[in-house]
């Protein structure tokens, strides 16, 4: 706010009481006057209790003149908008609004929020977790008035205005043009929520605003670091929108992205666990956004993990502004934003299609009831971990069945591929009748694989998400959704980290074991040309997780090192104990004895083989 500049009026008022306060002590008399002879003034008669009123009512009248100049000047800078220069509330003051789970500050200039804690989580540091602090994000309406100006709320001062309705507590913001006309920010906090509604509307505006310019709402905030470690949260912070209806869409965690589109229902800037919104009930007609990952270097301690930016264009209504809106600034909990019926589930990343209805219906419920009577969240995954195993061990088992056919039939096969190795039709249309006569296919062992990924891959967008194992601990994990440390390195191992995990080599080392056994029954000694070199593959595979796993949750890798253990005992039971190699071998030779009955696509692929053979016998005649 400017100073007050005293002008020639006002020194002689301030020479007018002092002369009249010393004539009054000199005299010590209420009788009447003259003041000196050179000052043309009136003669004026005070009596005791009069001279009080008397000076205040100069001061009065000195103040309005300072008054109607600084509404003078604030309104060449601000047209209309002036007089909220010349309020009490233009001044950098702050109101708080706070319940049991959200504190929010916000500011007389710009009339938005200044910070904003969750006062029930903290960061891996143990600081109070802030999603809004010392100028990381800004709310600003962009917009021309009438007389030619083009203004930005979040450089006016907002008049601020706390009352109560029943336990909801409400502030109104008004960036005043009168005292019955202004643009108002409302925001009303319930009592236990993260949600808090907010409305955007003028009142008496309609000749202020320039209706035929673009009036625009810009949203930016940079997202604060949480988490331990940089390069998973980072992984895990996006923005995402909801447009036409029910549609959404990820920018992705690329250095920098973006995207536009219409009918915008809301926007999220996610930052793995937690979350920051701005909800619509009349969607904006069209949105731009805009993210840039702000880490440069994953070793140098971080402030911030990304950039966001969404800009939306806002209707006028009768000249007016009337949106309806909320907002939130809490955890990405599935279960908390699903409550909301507002379809921000989907801001939760739990995989699309198959993979995301499996976590939503099968794997979320379940674990939440597991957790809600075992004494810990490590717990919880081991037992739903064992029971996915024995669901599946009928899938498995069907897969081990395969391989040991195959293991039984593979001399004949050899001695058909020595027979026929100057053939390559011939054999394989001899291989093809030997799996048919006895009842098994190498396709038989895959397609119980196959059955099995939709699992994995749920699984593996489920725990990354799991905000309930944020900051809880098992064994020598102090938080499962983030990487364990047995040993901190003094170097930094490209994609590998500056520290040892153990979780991830035991996940490994058990993948190792699981993968022997399996692949080791169907493996050839001497490796076909153009197949794959499945050692190889064995022992990359351990390795890459082993280098993949060791910055991810621990949760996680606490499941795939538990699954490939129970995978690995149910094995070791079906070859032991349920499966016999002799009573194999007799059920395939049995089955070569009785008379097949091809189907149809058997039956068209032996005349078509038959055909080609015909063919190459006819070339080289």
């Amino acid at each position: 706010m400017e100073e007050k500049k005293i002008d020639v009026q006002s020194i002689i008022g301030f020479l007018l009481i002092g002369a009249i306060l010393l004539w009054m002590l000199y005299n010590n008399s209420t009788e009447e006057t003259a003041l000196e002879e050179n000052q043309e003034t009136e003669q004026v008669e005070i009596t005791p209790d009069q001279q009080p009123n008397n000076i205040a009512t100069i001061e009065d009248n000195l103040g309005t003149d300072q008054d109607s100049t600084a509404l003078a000047e604030a309104r060449q800078r601000l047209g209309a908008f002036g007089y909220s220069a010349t309020l009490e509330s233009a001044s950098e003051n702050s109101t708080t609004i706070s319940n049991d789970v959200l504190e929010l500050t916000i500011d007389n200039k710009g009339g938005y929020i200044s910070e904003a804690r969750l006062k029930n989580y903290k960061t891996f540091d143990s600081i109070p977790v802030y999603l809004i602090k010392d100028d990381n994000a800004t709310f600003n309406i962009n917009f021309s008035t009438t007389d030619g100006r083009t203004l930005e709320t979040q450089n006016l001062f907002f008049e601020p205005e706390v009352s109560q309705n029943g336990d909801n507590q409400i502030l109104s913001m008004k960036l005043k043009v009168s005292e019955d006309e202004f643009l108002e920010y409302r925001y009303v906090l319930k009592p236990g929520e993260y949600m808090l509604d907010f409305s955007i509307r003028s009142q008496g505006l309609d000749d202020v605003f320039n209706g035929s310019q673009d009036i625009n709402l810009d949203w930016k905030l940079k997202g604060y670091r949480h988490a331990k470690s940089i390069s998973y949260e980072s992984r895990y912070t996006d923005l995402i929108y909801e447009y036409e209806g029910d549609k959404d869409d990820y920018l992705g965690a690329g250095d920098v992205e973006t995207g536009e589109d219409e009918d915008i229902s809301y926007v999220a800037f996610k930052q793995h666990f937690f979350t920051s919104i701005l909800l619509t009930d009349d969607p904006f007609e069209r949105g731009t956004f805009r993210t840039e990952n702000l880490v440069e270097d994953e070793e140098v301690d971080t402030l911030y993990t990304r950039d966001f930016a969404a800009s939306l264009p806002l209707e006028l209504q009768g000249g007016e502004l009337n949106y309806n809106m909320n907002w939130y600034y809490g955890p990405t909990d599935y279960k908390i934003l699903n409550d909301y019926d507002r379809n921000l589930d989907e801001i939760v990343p739990l995989g699309w299609g198959i993979f995301g209805w499996i976590n939503k219906y099968i794997f979320i419920p379940f674990f939440a009831f597991l957790s809600s009577f075992l004494p810990s969240y490590g717990i919880a995954i081991i037992v739903m971990t064992i029971v996915v195993r024995i669901v599946l061990s009928p899938v498995t088992y069907k897969s081990y069945l395969s391989q040991a056919k195959m293991k039984v039939l593979r001399p004949e096969i050899n001695e058909i591929n020595e027979k026929y190795k100057d053939n390559a039709m011939k054999k394989q249309q001899e291989t093809m009748k030997l799996y048919s006569k006895a009842g098994a296919s190498p396709m038989s062992g895959c397609l119980p694989a196959l059955m099995q990924i939709p699992v994995f891959y749920a699984l593996f967008q489920f725990f990354p998400s799991a905000f309930q194992l944020r900051q809880k601990g098992f064994l020598w994990a102090d938080d499962l959704s983030s990487y364990d440390v047995i040993a901190e390195l003094p170097f930094n191992i490209p994609f590998y980290g500056d520290h040892v995990s153990l979780f991830p080599i035991l996940a490994s080392i058990a993948i190792f074991i699981y993968m022997t056994m399996t692949t080791g029954q169907t493996m050839q000694a001497n490796q076909q040309p153009g197949m794959p070199n499945m050692k190889f593959i064995m022992y990359l595979s351990p390795l890459l997780m082993l280098f993949f796993f060791n910055n991810y949750a621990s949760g996680l890798s606490l499941y795939y090192f538990t699954s490939n253990l129970i995978t690995i005992g149910i094995m070791l039971v079906i070859k032991h104990v349920i499966i016999d190699d002799e009573k194999i071998h007799a059920k395939i030779e049995a089955n070569k004895k009785k008379p097949k009955k091809q189907n149809k696509f058997t039956r068209k692929m032996q005349e078509m083989m038959e055909q080609a053979e015909e063919q190459q016998k006819k070339g080289k005649r």
